[in-house]
């Protein structure tokens, strides 16, 4: 195409597509890990930093649930803390089908498609869940031996939208800031005796004292795909791609906190090809865009050496760049 896609219909996609995303972050953690008290992620090896691609998904989860106030067709199947099972049986319940199967129902799995952006963007795996006993019978099971059946089995969704993990620039440096807390849960929680103030109020012993991980500064970049093919069987459409780079665009806004410092969209590239099979490989696509170092960055503004393609520029034969940040 010759000119930028408005995505506004509910028409299926008919080109491949590579996306290309960077953020930044400022005195904050884009992505603690858990195994390592939660500092920043980073390859061991080189010191660049990483943040997961189920990090990603869960802002775009985030965004797409609060824009779209968590009404079909735009439900969220992951949610926090969400029953995945409970949503599934929704699916069972929709369609007045019975729940227990032993193969996944291809109408619940339309349904839960059809209901949440984000089972027809990312993909699930939905034939995990609560099982029942049953006792084989037929004339042709003389077994006795009792068999587990999956209730509310969906089945499994590929999704047509994939990320990878973001990775920076630059190597990052984790940084453990020492913090302290004077108002404490419990008065015993510091295991000293608490005191009472000349008001009868009673006080603990002491404060307590914890750790904030974080890094100065890293620009990280992150590669998506989406494959039109496996959108035409989840029903994912140039609406629902629309969303996504809304999402993708906007996604920091809403995800405000004081451990992730300050983070922002600094570019956002929407590779186009021509037909669905696509006119390059992704990777071919990506070196196009070239991403110089700035040692000791400490803003967006140090790589003066980054530049991106112009919004519609041909790339590669038949691969059109589209720039929405």
């Amino acid at each position: 195409m010759t000119s930028r896609a408005k995505f506004e219909n509910t028409k299926p996609l008919e080109h491949r597509y590579e996306l290309l995303l960077l953020f930044d972050v400022s005195n904050g953690n884009p992505n603690g890990d858990p195994d390592a008290d939660n500092a920043p992620r980073t390859d061991p090896e080189t010191g660049h930093g990483l943040v997961t691609d189920v990090c990603i998904k869960r802002k775009v989860r985030n965004f797409v649930s609060q824009i779209r106030e968590n009404k079909a067709p735009d439900e969220i199947y992951v949610k926090d803390r969400g029953i995945l099972a409970n949503q599934q049986q929704r699916a069972y319940t929709a369609l007045n089908k019975s729940e227990g199967s032993s193969s996944p129902n291809n109408d619940a799995r339309a349904w839960m498609c059809a209901n949440f952006y984000d089972v027809r963007a990312f993909g699930a795996v939905m034939t995990t869940g609560k099982t029942k006993e049953s006792a084989e019978e037929g004339e042709k099971k003389k077994s006795t031996q009792k068999g587990k059946e999956k209730m509310w089995n969906c089945g499994q969704v590929r999704g047509p939208v994939q990320f990878a993990f973001s990775r920076s620039i630059d190597p990052v440096t984790s940084v453990a800031h020492t913090i302290t807390r004077t108002a404490l849960t419990n008065a015993g929680d510091t295991q000293r005796e608490s005191t009472t103030n000349e008001e009868g109020e009673e006080q603990a012993g002491s404060g307590q004292i914890g750790r904030k991980h974080g890094v100065a500064y890293g620009l990280y970049a992150m590669h998506g795909f989406v494959s039109p093919f496996l959108a035409t069987d989840t029903k994912f459409t140039e609406r629902d791609l629309g969303l996504l780079l809304d999402a993708m665009t906007n996604m920091f806004e809403l995800d405000r906190s004081a451990a992730r410092g300050e983070m922002a969209t600094r570019a956002l590239l929407l590779f186009e090809h021509e037909g669905k099979l696509g006119n390059a490989p992704a990777h071919k696509v990506f070196e196009t865009v070239k991403l110089p170092s700035a040692k000791l960055a400490r803003s967006f503004e140090d790589y003066v050496g980054l530049v991106l393609p112009e919004d519609g520029a041909e790339v590669l034969p038949g691969v059109r760049a589209w720039r929405y940040v």
